[in-house]
């Protein structure tokens, strides 16, 4: 068959327009990560104004990871941030993804200074239905008190050490009203951090983060003082 004849079948044409839809389609989907991306990122750096930074690629299109040092906290030492993202530049791939990972992904570590050592009790708020689908294992759910509470329309999974945290994360709860695309936040002093999971929507991270960020810190700010209040007593 010649170079002729080969231009005329339809099965020619096809291909062209397959080539030209994935190309389209890799572009449409590096800008689209990109912008979801940037966006998380930015509002991490706006809340935190970070005095150091630094930003890695871990899988291509698809994941980054921050190292964040707050410039003036006297509670969180380091911010850790990990974004991964559906692959949207892979027309090909993508369908299978929304099967299988179903959403981006921002996990948030917020490691506590010496300062915050000691103040609180461990606790979660978790999502119950991310909890069934291959949410985290919570290493003491045994010796965790458990309670179940509606949070705007989500369903979520109270655990607590002590009255006091579940307070505290009660109190959140109030100040965010909405969970809208988080799913998971706790703080487990065993470890030293505090932690976050969310669906990065674009302009979700700057409205829930900022809020989030200065509950914690005024409540380890709060309990400090009171511990301070019970020494000099």
């Amino acid at each position: 068959m010649g170079e002729a004849e080969i231009t005329q079948q339809p099965i020619f044409y096809l291909f062209i327009a397959a080539t030209i839809l994935l190309t389209l389609g890799y572009s449409w989907g590096h800008r689209g990560n990109k912008r979801i991306f940037l966006s998380a990122f930015n509002a991490l750096v706006d809340t935190l104004k970070p005095k150091d930074q630094s930003f890695t690629k871990i899988g291509g299109e698809t994941g980054y990871h921050a190292n964040l040092i707050p410039k003036k906290n006297s509670f969180i030492r380091r911010v850790d941030a990990t974004i991964t993202l559906l692959p949207r530049q892979s027309w090909l791939y993508l369908p299978f993804s929304l099967l299988t990972f179903r959403f981006d992904r921002l996990f948030l570590m917020l490691f506590f200074s010496k300062k915050a050592m000691g103040l609180v009790s461990e606790g979660h708020l978790i999502e119950e239905k991310y909890s069934r689908f291959r949410g985290p294992k919570i290493t003491n759910e045994d010796q965790l008190q458990k309670e179940e509470l509606r949070w705007g329309e989500h369903d979520f999974l109270l655990y607590y050490a002590d009255e006091v945290i579940k307070n505290d994360l009660l109190n959140l709860k109030q100040k965010l009203k909405e969970p809208k695309y988080l799913r998971h936040i706790a703080v487990v002093p065993e470890r030293e951090q505090a932690f976050l999971f969310m669906i990065p929507k674009r302009g979700y991270v700057s409205e829930a983060f900022p809020v989030i960020y200065k509950w914690l810190n005024n409540m380890l700010e709060q309990k400090r003082s009171k511990q301070a209040e019970a020494r000099g007593n």
